[in-house]
């Protein structure tokens, strides 16, 4: 019974030690946390960050971001503590404090640095071209204010690059929506969009399959239409086709657009 008792008691003892250490360890940061104390949260917010422990130190720097707001201190920690947000991957919160921290602290060297991550945290939001482009879009404006308000920065080169990446996306996803009216023989609309599509991308390569989108499209819609439309559709289309043949003499597509011509030719003389 004795044995059975010392052998219970150390085992308890060890479990009671374990138990210790452990609630030890996980306390440290739960003590500067409740501590109260400004210098110690603010200087263990730093040595967080620097040992990339992001989480923590973010938790400990909101705590304290009133007490040091105004100071150069205070510059400083806003600063680290947007990017703490970045380094975990809190793209649309980095976002928000970068573009604070700019409007908080303008006359800050920190200030360029600042604009250009709030636009390349939107920037690793954006998503595929088949999702909503919001992102994009707002990637795009801030990396645009950016090249403007610093067109001597070291970034400037870099934003433009970023633009025309996001640009190509939204290209992408628009010629994708025209194809899709098309393919549910929604003409109309397919030539609508595959025309402001060079409106808004006039720098696009894809400009010649695009203009002959809209020579097919034009086409079907004639083709399609009910007796008192086809004629000013075909009209459209003969419109479409020479201009085609004028601007790409030795396009791929020459044969099949001629012979939407002449076909509309043929049917306009006939109505």
């Amino acid at each position: 019974m004795m044995k059975f008792l010392k052998k219970s008691g150390f085992k308890t003892f060890i479990i009671l030690g374990l138990t210790i250490s452990i609630f030890s360890c996980k306390s440290e940061f739960e003590q500067i946390r409740t501590s109260g104390d400004s210098e110690m949260i603010y200087e263990k917010a730093l040595e967080y960050y620097e040992k990339e422990d992001y989480s923590k130190a973010n938790t400990l720097m909101e705590l304290i971001l009133s007490t040091y707001r105004g100071s150069a201190q205070g510059e400083e920690l806003y600063f680290k503590y947007a990017y703490s947000s970045y380094y975990q991957g809190l793209y649309i919160t980095s976002a928000n404090l970068f573009e604070t921290f700019s409007s908080t602290f303008p006359s800050s060297t920190l200030r360029e640095e600042a604009d250009f991550m709030m636009a390349y945290s939107y920037y690793l939001l954006s998503p595929s071209y088949r999702l909503d482009q919001d992102y994009s879009n707002k990637s795009i404006d801030a990396f645009q204010l950016f090249v403007n308000t610093f067109p001597s920065s070291d970034r400037v080169e870099q934003a433009n690059k970023l633009i025309d990446d996001l640009r190509k996306k939204l290209e992408e996803k628009r010629f994708a929506e025209a194809k899709l009216y098309q393919d549910l023989l929604k003409y109309e609309a397919a030539i609508q969009v595959f025309e402001n599509l060079l409106k808004d991308f006039p720098e696009t390569k894809n400009a010649e399959e695009i203009r002959y989108m809209i020579v097919d499209a034009s086409y079907q819609l004639a083709v399609n239409s009910v007796y008192e439309k086809q004629k000013e559709r075909y009209l459209k289309t003969n419109t479409y086709a020479d201009a085609f043949l004028k601007r790409y003499p030795n396009s791929d597509h020459q044969k099949k657009v001629i012979q939407y011509r002449d076909f509309s030719i043929q049917k306009i003389n006939e109505l």
